[in-house]
């Protein structure tokens, strides 16, 4: 990396900061302190600055917390010269995107240091210093990464909507259990027309009762295919 560091970041009511840490001559680094609160973060490339051909800008947070550990946000390059990033999930953004903030919502929002608001766990009398790194890397690997950041989230939220389908989905009923609804369904609808004969008191139901009936059961499945399988309905 050259004596005069490419990259700058910009913080909500903040100085812009433009001297980071040189790690190495493909890495920096910067390191401030946490609070004030924020929401988003900008980085960007230094004008007249280009990166070396094929490379990318890895852009890396740690958040103060009881295990801290960097994580990928996105990338800067040549086509991508600043971005800005959601810090509130550190959701890995595309390179290329605009890091999946919407453009038409406040950008940036800060809290007053006095406030007690957790950072990734730490109050406002515990925590200490956020770092952002950046890492010049071939560009094959950085988009790789971005994939399977991406990938994994999109695994994670399939996951979720499947299980609590599983968890929503009625037993299936048997083919006697069905039937017996049917049955019970019929009786009871039947049993207010029955009636009796003159000869021999037996109980009949006029056919036309019936045929009601059916008409009625074949209009409710239809408009509620699932009723004969909720528990307790007849």
């Amino acid at each position: 990396m050259s004596a005069t560091p490419p990259f700058g970041l910009i913080l909500p009511s903040r100085p812009v900061l433009t001297t980071p840490i040189i790690i190495s001559e493909t890495q920096c680094a910067f390191t401030f302190s946490s609070l004030p609160t924020f929401s988003h973060l900008v980085v960007f490339l230094l004008p007249g600055i280009t990166l070396p051909e094929g490379t990318l800008a890895g852009v890396y947070i740690q958040l103060p917390g009881p295990i801290p550990e960097f994580k990928l946000l996105g990338a800067l390059g040549t086509e991508k010269q600043s971005a800005i990033f959601r810090i509130s999930g550190t959701s890995p953004a595309s390179y290329g995107s605009n890091s999946g903030l919407d453009p038409t919502e406040d950008e940036m929002t800060d809290v007053d240091a006095s406030s007690t608001t957790t950072i990734n766990g730490a109050t406002a009398a515990t925590a200490r210093e956020t770092t952002v790194g950046i890492s010049i890397e071939q560009a094959a690997t950085i988009v790789s990464q971005l994939e399977s950041l991406e990938a994994s989230k999109f695994v994670s939220s399939t996951a979720l909507v499947s299980t609590g389908s599983q968890r929503q989905r009625p037993t299936p009923l048997t083919t006697k259990a069905l039937a017996q609804r049917i049955i019970k369904n019929a009786f009871n609808f039947l049993a207010s027309f029955a009636g009796t004969t003159s000869a021999g008191g037996q109980e009949v139901v006029p056919l036309k009762s019936f045929q009601d009936w059916w008409t009625k059961f074949e209009r409710r499945i239809e408009n509620d295919p699932g009723f004969l399988e909720r528990e307790g309905d007849s």
